[in-house]
């Protein structure tokens, strides 16, 4: 528990020395097999940024964080897992990092992710693939498997991410921790390298509902170097929510759409809810069909003119050759971007482009109307929406990397939270052959707090918490 360890190191019982060795010795030791960072900062500065943080106190005083690579950090390079901006250092922190700093937090590492957050699987890194503490063989989820691999592997209790349409959700699934995308506007954006800005948030990842729901009061709260946040202040804390009466609405169609032990975990869960006294559903969204692609087009096309920005004159990578303006443009984008950053520039242009824009995009934004109207209707029957975060087991390095429609498709289940803004929790279900599985819970607008205090009920029923993998 990230209180508890504050206070033992500002009473002395854990000394910063002692933490910061065992730390940076367990990274020595396993980050060779699991490649969770891109970069690891100095062990000397960390120590020594803990020890002053101790001193001058805070709600994360001498708490070592894993930040995911796509969130601005002054003085500590941020590649985006991209070799468009490999050797990029941002002049700046994102408002999320200074408000760690602000409270204690000290930055460990940078974590290693899908490029520019484009994957779900964190194998398009330009880095090598992340891979999975529970199981080396296997991939841990993306975009953000870094940080959720940083978490199971026992290298931090905290760790940062984003999630786009699941980036933080499938991989606290895959590695059995926590991981929360907030209600869209709840935590700044600010500083964050931008994918698709009407669909991502910066987020929490731990290994408890507790040290998640701390996590969380510290980066939300409204910014004015971000228009889209809203004037927001989560209780620092969070109490367990009793379940008994609350009630539950399973989507079927998911749960028609998964995996038999993926199923079979969230109906174990499911059960032990409805002995909790929790009034259990079957529902379905009914658009469940519209769902990706909506999320898709909408991300690809947002995608594609976020990273029109990457041109090699103003910062990252630049192609040496000499030619006309286009010949250079092009080359450096064909040196800079990897394959899948590639086929969603392309399909975005595409979409966008003169004749398809209101075809597909329009249409689009319409039918994510819909969605949202559609859940909107499901939150006047149940109080939350349960379903699996990933609709299969964490699949092995290379078994989807090459099929994008079949990776696409991973994102069935979580996609939905972040078309309709709504605050998205997954939370360990149980293991399958070993493997992790998470379920997923979907809260009204601004339930983040009430999705964590369920979440820290049933942590309890079940025991499923503060786990690491045993390597």
């Amino acid at each position: 528990m990230i209180d508890e360890l504050v206070k033992k190191l500002r009473d002395g019982e854990l000394s910063s020395d002692e933490y910061v060795a065992k730390t940076f010795e367990r990274i020595r030791r396993l980050e060779g097999r699991i490649n969770a960072f891109i970069t690891v900062r100095d062990e000397q500065r960390v120590l020594d940024e803990v020890k002053m943080s101790v001193k001058k106190g805070g709600r994360l005083a001498g708490v070592l964080i894993a930040v995911k690579d796509n969130i601005s950090t002054r003085d500590v390079r941020t590649t985006c897992a991209s070799k468009m901006l490999e050797n990029y250092v941002p002049p700046y922190d994102a408002t999320v990092i200074s408000k760690l700093k602000m409270e204690g937090a000290v930055i460990l590492g940078k974590t290693n992710m899908d490029e520019f957050a484009m994957g779900s699987t964190t194998e398009t890194s330009y880095f090598g693939p992340t891979r999975n503490p529970w199981d080396l063989s296997r991939t841990p989820g993306g975009s953000s498997g870094g940080s959720g691999s940083s978490l199971a592997a026992g290298y931090v209790d905290l760790a940062l991410g984003s999630d786009t349409g699941g980036s933080i959700r499938t991989p606290a699934s895959f590695t059995s921790t926590f991981g929360l995308k907030p209600s869209y506007g709840t935590v700044s954006r600010y500083g964050l390298v931008a994918y698709a800005n009407s669909l991502e948030q910066i987020g929490p990842m731990a290994k408890n509902s507790r040290d998640l729901a701390l996590l969380f009061s510290v980066i939300a709260g409204n910014d004015q170097r971000d228009a889209t946040t809203i004037d927001y202040t989560p209780p620092s804390s969070v109490s367990p929510i009793s379940i008994k009466g609350i009630k539950v609405g399973v989507l079927q169609d998911i749960m028609n759409a998964s995996d038999p032990g993926v199923a079979g975990k969230v109906r174990d869960f499911l059960d032990r809810m409805s002995s909790e006294g929790a009034i259990i559903e079957e529902t379905s969204l009914g658009m469940t069909d519209y769902v990706l692609p909506t999320y898709y087009i909408i991300a690809m096309s947002e995608a594609s003119s976020n990273l029109a920005r990457y041109d090699g004159v103003r910062y990252g990578h630049s192609s040496n050759m000499e030619g006309n303006w286009k010949e250079v443009y092009s080359k450096t984008r064909g040196e800079g971007f990897g394959k899948e950053v590639k086929r969603r520039i392309l399909l975005g242009s595409f979409i966008l482009s003169a004749g398809y824009y209101e075809q597909f995009y329009i249409r689009a934004l319409k039918v994510r109307r819909l969605i949202r109207d559609s859940l909107e209707k499901l939150f006047a029957k149940y109080d939350v929406i349960i379903s699996p975060t990933a609709p299969v087991l964490p699949p092995k390095i290379g078994e989807v990397i090459d099929d994008p429609v079949k990776m696409y498709a991973m994102d069935v289940a979580t996609v939905t939270a972040n078309l309709a803004a709504i605050p998205s929790l997954s939370i360990p279900a149980g293991f399958y052959n070993g493997l992790p599985v998470g379920l997923q819970l979907m809260g009204r607008y601004l339930s983040d707090t009430f999705l964590m205090g369920i979440s820290l009920y049933m942590e309890d029923v079940t025991g499923m918490k503060n786990m690491t993998s045993p390597l």
